[in-house]
């Protein structure tokens, strides 16, 4: 018998003849934080931004598929709304339509964005379903595709506003503060991430409050400062609307930079504020209940 046979058979004898002779070594499995977890989904949804820009881009082109002016559709029904409403309610409202024409213009394109995001967000996981069941990606990733594909249609909305500034050039005008636009999106695109997670996980787990939300942004149009102005309050009690209206606020950094002009210390301090508590709230329901979202589709 050779050397290597001897020490397989001394191997083999070694070892124990029944279960009781097994020595259990206790084994440790180190618990995931569900905070880590949670932190990965954030960063790994946002290095797959290709994926979400593809899938946002996707969603808008089957929209509008064998289509001649493809999305361009959604720039002529704005058109067509805004300009009429705009000599309507110039009417109604006596007031000058040189200043009241690019205020609602660049209003309706800023509640536009804003409210056709947070009606999508109550949806975003449970229309999502079927792909969430099948690739294992980020749940943020969703949250980012609903947030581009808005994002993207508003900048084809935003010709509209393009004649106004031609026409009411003394009114709309085209300055630096032009360029505050950008970061005013950047701001609404952090915020859209944090408070859309937070619609997205209700959202999964109550289905009826889907239609809740779609009534109650029809109240808070009425409310906002979209088709009036705030001059129409004057120094009334009824102040607090606009104050304590974070929307307004919101709206503020697309409408105030389409016009020229800098949006107020007070809406800033509203939109920072309004940051601070979705991130934080964000925050504490994604990392306790992240794991309970593919029970809840």
């Amino acid at each position: 018998m050779s050397t290597h046979d001897e020490t397989l058979t001394a191997t083999v004898q070694d070892l124990p003849v029944n279960a009781d002779q097994i020595t259990h070594d206790e084994v440790i499995f180190t618990p995931v934080s569900q905070s880590k977890l949670a932190l990965i989904d954030i960063l790994d949804g946002a290095r797959k931004w290709p994926i979400w820009f593809m899938l946002a881009y996707q969603d808008i082109k089957l929209r509008y598929r064998r289509s001649v002016l493809g999305p361009f559709w959604l720039t002529i029904s704005m058109a067509i709304t805004v300009y009429s409403m705009g000599f309507l309610y110039a009417k109604l409202f006596h007031v000058q339509l040189d200043h009241y024409f690019p205020f609602l213009v660049s209003g309706m394109l800023g509640w536009t964005l804003i409210s056709t995001i947070v009606i999508e967000f109550v949806d975003g996981l449970a229309t999502s379903e079927s792909l969430i069941k099948q690739i294992k990606l980020p749940y943020t990733l969703y949250i980012h595709r609903i947030t581009c594909r808005n994002i993207l249609i508003f900048f084809h909305n935003i010709f509209v506003i393009i004649p106004i500034m031609i026409i009411y050039h003394e009114t709309a005008k085209v300055n630096l503060n032009t360029l505050l636009l950008l970061p005013g999106l950047a701001v609404i695109y952090l915020n859209c991430i944090s408070f859309g997670m937070i619609l997205a996980l209700i959202g999964a787990r109550y289905r009826d409050i889907a239609q809740i939300i779609k009534s109650l942004m029809q109240v808070v149009f009425f409310i906002t400062p979209v088709m009036w102005g705030p001059e129409v309050l004057g120094a009334s009690n009824h102040q607090w609307i606009i104050d304590f209206n974070p929307f307004y606020s919101f709206l503020e950094l697309i409408r105030e930079p389409l016009l020229g002009n800098i949006p107020t210390m007070k809406n800033l301090a509203m939109v920072g504020s309004m940051t601070i508590i979705g991130i934080t709230i964000s925050w504490l329901m994604f990392s306790r209940y992240r794991s309970r979202i593919i029970y809840w589709l």
